[in-house]
């Protein structure tokens, strides 16, 4: 995978990349939504430790793939309350590191239940 900031484009405001460019023969791998709950179907109180934990859920349902969180292209937020813009961004670091993905971050008024307070999307590609 080529990731890439055109120059004749803005650099990015937050831990992405602009645009990911996928090679043939590789195999996608679309999410749906993940979210802040765990298996015992327990969701943490704020909106940190739900992202952080659905986070981990993309983890392992990579893992379950044979899929590496390097391979994420594409990730999409979604927010019903606020996450300092700081904290989230350092958690996104952490998790991805230099293997930045393409990301898109829209705030909702709600999610699935009124517990939760985030989700996210996730594709990810790898060479085969």
């Amino acid at each position: 995978m080529i990731r890439r900031n055109p120059k004749n484009v803005h650099e990015p405001v937050g831990p992405y990349v602009h645009q990911i460019e996928i090679p043939e023969k590789t195999k996608l791998l679309s999410l749906s939504g993940q979210i802040g709950m765990d298996l015992h179907k327990d969701i943490p109180e704020t909106v940190e430790e739900q992202f952080k934990l659905a986070l981990k859920n993309i983890d392992l349902n990579l893992q379950e793939a044979g899929v590496s969180r390097k391979n994420i292209t594409k990730i999409v937020l979604y927010f019903v309350d606020e996450l300092d813009s700081k904290a989230r961004g350092d958690i996104l670091l952490g998790f991805f590191g230099e293997s930045l993905p393409c990301c898109t971050l829209i705030y909702v008024k709600a999610l699935a239940t009124p517990k939760i307070k985030v989700e996210i999307d996730a594709w990810a590609a790898q060479t085969v």
